[in-house]
């Protein structure tokens, strides 16, 4: 003998929460909105707690980027050494910086590395949200984990090519010494900066796409105007004083003084050329010398850069990858 079992119905039930508006619905039931925004503190402890996934991620993209290349990985270094041998030739050559610049093969090359750990950084930052909508869309993670996972593949790429530097630097003549371990705090401060920049221009990026083709231009103007390739302080040493203190505080060349002196101490050591001067009592350039200040200048640089830019980039965070 069958029964007929009752009908279910798939409907909400009526009667309490009739009439109720959707902020009184949202109050009565404690709803919260998908996707919200956590606190800096709470956004702090996710991002940390995905370190693995981000350094993962930087691994496998930086390994996948050269994988239809012929010589692959190696490009990571090629790349920079010819665009050395490209400024050393224009630069170097037919504008005769190398008779200015004392060990100026291992001096411009520091500086192409050091600058292009900044640029490229700034440059994958811009792009690592809109280039990544399909990640950021399928999964929830902090967002601020892709420009600083693009920071960590440049800082991969730069210490790859610090073999080659190194051996550049002992070839001609200069060799290893206390002020070499400077070149670890000097990368953490740049990659605390670098990082920051990252995170400003990857919310920019995200809201105005056409930002990324601007900054190619961006950034080689700031090559030209922090001597990475010739003595810009030599060039502009005739220029009002507010320029020269301009040209002091640009974080690129404060950078670029720092890993150059942590390389080439001779060429800044003020044991060997007291307050500025060489054996014979002259002046030295300016680019010879390392004021006290640099290290002061760096690490406010990088502080400022790294808070402003996590904030800034942490204000937008439930705006990603929406639209």
């Amino acid at each position: 003998m069958s029964t007929v079992s009752e009908p279910v119905t798939l409907s909400a039930p009526r009667g309490a929460d009739t009439g109720l508006t959707p902020k009184q619905l949202v109050e009565k039931y404690g709803l919260t909105v998908s996707g919200k925004r956590p606190g800096l503190v709470a956004y702090t402890r996710e991002l940390w707690g995905r370190r693995h996934f981000i350094v993962a991620f930087a691994t496998a993209r930086l390994v996948a980027q050269y994988t239809t290349a012929k010589l692959g990985q190696v490009w990571q270094v090629l790349t920079p050494l010819l665009n050395c041998a490209v400024f050393y030739l224009v630069f170097g050559v037919i504008l005769s910086s190398r008779d200015t610049v004392p060990e100026y093969i291992p001096w411009l090359c520091v500086g192409v590395f050091v600058f292009q750990f900044s640029q490229s950084a700034i440059q994958s930052g811009t792009r690592s949200i809109s280039d990544n909508l399909g990640l950021i869309r399928a999964l929830h993670f902090p967002r601020a984990s892709m420009p600083i996972a693009f920071t960590v593949i440049q800082l991969q790429q730069l210490l790859i090519s610090m073999v080659v530097l190194v051996a550049i630097v002992l070839v001609n003549g200069t060799m290893p010494g206390s002020t070499w371990l400077l070149i670890v705090p000097t990368l953490l401060l740049q990659c605390l900066f670098n990082t920051g920049l990252a995170l400003v221009m990857a919310r920019v990026g995200s809201k105005a796409s056409d930002i990324s083709q601007l900054m190619p231009f961006v950034l080689r103007t700031w090559m030209y105007v922090s001597g990475v390739m010739y003595s810009i302080q030599g060039n502009i040493s005739s220029w009002p004083p507010f320029v020269k203190t301009i040209t002091e505080l640009n974080p690129a060349s404060v950078y670029m003084d720092l890993m150059r002196y942590a390389f080439m101490p001779d060429s800044f050591d003020k044991n060997i050329y007291p307050g500025g001067k060489d054996a014979a009592g002259h002046d030295l350039p300016h680019y010879l010398t390392l004021p006290h200040h640099v290290w002061l200048i760096a690490a406010v640089w990088a502080v400022v850069a790294f808070a402003f830019g996590y904030v800034f980039f942490w204000k937008s965070e439930e705006e990603y990858g929406r639209g």
